[in-house]
């Protein structure tokens, strides 16, 4: 089994890697750099590429299987980066990873909580040594209703880990989780845009989930809502969401993705001008934080997606059922 492995991290993944090769009796090779047309070869006399979300649309995946790549493995829970039409007719397989929903969840409950407490505005006055306490004024999470678009793994975790403090919630699913009952209040999304004070998103990116929170959505929802999203940057409008802060209507947003990210996260951008004009207004708004992709990244996670991407090109070479081979 050979592996190469794109945009891999040296301080993080690649000792995990090399314990990994040596476990699996596989070899690997890596760049550091994300793939393009350019870099491709570098692949060539690999049975599977490695990869984090990127571009892996149809006429790059052509590339990678005239060089000899037969699989794919994505270093993410996410695949829409990825052509599967593309590589169902290649008959190239296709794997990704899962990971402990808690690591995500929490993250958001992280962000809400540092929301309704104001704590952007709270810190950035104290880098000045301001400490007064007028503007500062927070509110009680247990006070708030919660509306989780999405109770799947990780949304059913924050549903769970929330029912600690307090808070009513509803939640948004096409799938009813009967354990959840009792936890959580199964309400249409329009119904969940109307009554809640916080929104947390937990769905996947797909084409009918695409800009999901627009501005009719926006519309809907109560004054100074709070919106969360540890999921995917699509399913946000960020022209609309920015319509919504200058208006009030979005009192709080945390975002942990953001459209158009590509490229951009993950990357030492230090010094740069960054051609993203969306991003710099939403870092001019002192009621938003915006961190970069970064609610999955523990050792733990890090971990796991390493093994899962050797288990997965594995498995796939094997033909091994696994759950997380998608072709």
């Amino acid at each position: 089994m050979k592996i190469f492995a794109y945009c891999l991290r040296e301080f993080d993944e690649k000792p995990m890697f090399d314990k990994l090769a040596g476990e699996f009796h596989a070899q690997y090779g890596y760049s550091t750099e994300y793939p393009v047309m350019e870099n491709v070869d570098l692949a060539r006399g690999y049975d599977a590429v490695s990869c984090t979300p990127c571009n892996m649309g149809a006429d790059m995946l052509q590339r990678f299987y005239d060089v000899g790549v037969r699989y794919v493995a994505t270093r993410s829970i996410g695949f829409d980066h990825i052509d599967l039409e593309k590589a169902r007719q290649l008959g190239m397989g296709v794997c990704h990873v899962s990971y402990e929903p808690e690591t995500v969840a929490d993250y958001a409950i992280m962000l809400m909580l540092m929301c309704c407490r104001n704590m952007p505005h709270i810190m950035n006055r104290s880098l000045v040594q301001d400490y007064s306490l007028k503007g500062k004024m927070g509110r009680d999470l247990s006070d708030c209703t919660v509306g989780i678009i999405g109770a799947g793994q990780i949304g059913s975790t924050v549903i769970r880990h929330l029912s600690g403090f307090g808070c009513k919630m509803l939640a948004y699913d096409l799938y009813q989780n009967p354990r959840l009952e009792g936890l959580a209040e199964f309400v249409s999304l329009e119904e969940l845009y109307a009554r809640s004070d916080i929104l947390t998103l937990h769905a996947p990116a797909t084409a009918e989930n695409y800009h999901l929170i627009d501005a009719r959505a926006l519309s809907k929802m109560r004054d100074g809502v709070i919106l969360i999203n540890t999921a995917r940057g699509a399913l946000v409008d960020t022209e609309a969401l920015i319509q919504g802060l200058e208006s009030g209507k979005v009192g709080h947003a945390a975002l942990d993705v953001l459209e158009d990210e590509a490229g951009l996260y993950y990357a030492n951008r230090m010094g740069d001008v960054i051609v993203n004009r969306q991003m710099a207004i939403l870092r001019s708004f002192p009621n938003v934080i915006l961190s970069p992709h970064t609610a999955f990244y523990t050792e733990r996670v890090v971990w796991n997606m390493a093994y899962k991407t050797f288990k997965g090109v594995q498995d796939m070479m094997e033909h091994v059922e696994n759950p997380l081979i998608i072709l």
